[in-house]
């Protein structure tokens, strides 16, 4: 599937950034446009790494902002991830819309961020946000998790989970992308999310398997 054709659904002035650095969807992304990207499906998106998932979510919170239909919230594990995702995204739609961050350790609601569209944040820090009953979650039109595999995870895992749940509950119409390149129950968790599950095992770079000894690989045939 080509750029092209989904040209209609996007803001023309992220259309014009992207089409500077794409042509073409890859398979996993051109799976989601036709599985509801862009009529607010939960989608859950099982696919290797570097195969384009964060632009799947990308594309759902841009659509979402440009609509005026909320802002999106992009949940990460990893404060260094929140910090770089924050630099990617601003440096890409630096002038259409607002990006925040929200990582610090304080214990508070960051009513800062209801002046930004686009907000990065770490599933600790939500977990906080919605302790605190900040006014601005009830804004929120796109929900996208990174790293979905997490739920599974013993210390984040729970938190997640709970997030998630909670979210839901406060916004019935939220439309939920959940993102990881691998999930052991993904027909399991796709249900529970009341999401349509995307597989695709196209990767940019062939992935080969391999036995290193003795100062040579021997590749499996």
């Amino acid at each position: 599937m080509k750029l092209e054709e989904i040209k209609k659904d996007l803001p023309s002035e992220v259309y014009e950034r992207l089409s500077k650095e794409i042509t073409q969807l890859t398979p996993a992304q051109a799976k989601a446009v036709k599985a509801g990207l862009f009529s607010q499906k939960n989608l859950l998106i099982c696919t290797p790494t570097a195969s384009g998932k964060t632009l799947i979510g990308e594309l759902a919170a841009v659509t979402a902002i440009a609509q005026n239909r909320g802002k999106a919230v992009y949940i990460v594990p990893l404060k260094a991830l929140a910090s770089e995702k924050y630099k990617d995204f601003k440096k890409k739609y630096e002038g259409i819309f607002k990006i925040g961050l929200s990582i610090g350790d304080t214990d508070q609601a960051d009513t800062y961020l209801s002046n930004y569209d686009f907000i990065i944040c770490t599933s600790e820090k939500l977990d906080s946000l919605i302790r605190h009953h900040t006014p601005w979650l009830k804004q929120i039109a796109v929900l996208i998790v990174d790293e979905i595999h997490l739920l599974n995870d013993a210390s984040r895992g729970p938190t997640l989970e709970i997030l998630i749940t909670l979210l839901r509950r406060i916004l019935p119409q939220v439309q939920i992308i959940g993102l990881s390149a691998t999930i052991g129950n993904a027909e399991e968790l796709a249900s529970w999310l009341k999401a349509k599950l995307i597989q695709d095992e196209w990767r940019p770079v062939k992935l080969q398997k391999g036995v290193y000894y003795n100062g040579k690989i021997e590749f499996e045939k």
